[in-house]
């Protein structure tokens, strides 16, 4: 437990505030800017290569743009010899075609790189991903946040007490939008790496969430004075040290990801970075917020009492 006590709750107003800025902020970009979808959601053609050297991307995008493939982009695709060639879709081809045209683009694209260098190139895939693909990819995710939240919400309320799911929903659902929301601000690619990571937000914010809430339903009942802002703020300093502790590790590891692990992890590493830090936040003074404005009270959280049970100690 930290010496030195934060008066949290005192700026819960101002943290309100504040949320509510980024979260209209981030609707806002959402509604007219929309998404950067990569190419998991929209058409295009993904060629898969693996390079029996180490391959630099720099030199592979010369060649692409010498041999007329000057819009296709490449990342680095599980190690430092595998990449992935990302091609917008060909619109003089027939949708039915389409299928075949992506075999033969990988074939080409094969052959091109393969006179440019000395190491062997193995061609491990090449496949179209249609419009269609994309929309239900894209439909079925955001079905799955939902679900996961409704979820989430049932488990809490039975875990713990009503006002606590409510609180930790809307500190999820604040983390997933502004995550979303700087992606459209800053227009980064989402794909579906990135929609992984927003699934992992919601597990890593809901595990932070559930242990401050933990440490206030038991100060609830074993405090006997104090107010309940009091009583979430002691709840507060008692997991500081262990909310910063995971962040700050969880952090690290996800900042390597960013600087070694390649283009192909960034999405996800990144929006892993921005869940953490908004999570962390949203625990502290968003959950707890909520709590605390739906009035939570001592006998909202108390044991309740077997009828009959005071019988049993009658000999």
């Amino acid at each position: 437990m930290l010496s030195k006590q934060y008066d949290f709750m005192g700026v819960r107003r101002a943290a309100a505030m504040g949320s509510l800025l980024l979260v209209l902020i981030s609707l806002g970009s959402l509604a007219t800017r929309g998404l950067d979808f990569g190419l998991d959601f929209t058409s295009g053609t993904s060629v898969r290569l693996n390079f029996s050297e180490a391959v630099a991307i720099a030199d592979v995008n010369s060649a692409l743009a010498e041999g007329g493939y000057g819009d296709a982009v490449v990342v680095s695709f599980g190690s430092d010899r595998d990449i992935r060639i990302i091609l917008p879709v060909d619109e003089s081809v027939a949708e039915a075609d389409q299928a075949s045209q992506a075999v033969r683009v990988g074939e080409t694209i094969t052959a091109l790189l393969s006179a440019t260098t000395s190491a062997d190139i193995t061609l491990e895939g090449s496949d179209y991903v249609s419009a269609k693909v994309g929309t239900e990819l894209a439909e079925q995710g955001g079905l799955g946040m939902l679900v996961a939240l409704c979820i989430i919400m049932v488990y809490i309320a039975v875990r713990f007490q009503f006002k606590f799911s409510v609180g930790a929903v809307v500190a999820l659902a604040h983390d997933l939008i502004i995550t979303l929301g700087l992606f459209s601000v800053f227009g980064m690619e989402f794909n579906l790496n990135t929609l992984a990571a927003m699934l992992a937000i919601i597990g890593y914010s809901l595990n932070d969430t559930i242990v401050v809430s933990d440490r206030i339903r038991e100060n609830f009942r074993r405090l006997r004075s104090g107010s309940p802002s009091d009583m979430v703020n002691v709840s507060l300093n008692q997991t500081l040290g262990r909310t910063i502790i995971t962040s700050f590790t969880t952090l690290l590891v996800l900042v390597s990801i960013l600087l070694v692990g390649g283009e192909s992890t960034q999405g996800f590493a990144i929006a892993l970075i921005i869940g953490v830090v908004v999570g962390t936040y949203s625990s502290i003074y968003i959950a707890s917020n909520v709590i605390l404005m739906m009035n939570v009270t001592r006998e909202d959280l108390m044991i309740p009492i077997k009828e009959g049970s005071e019988l049993d100690d009658i000999p």
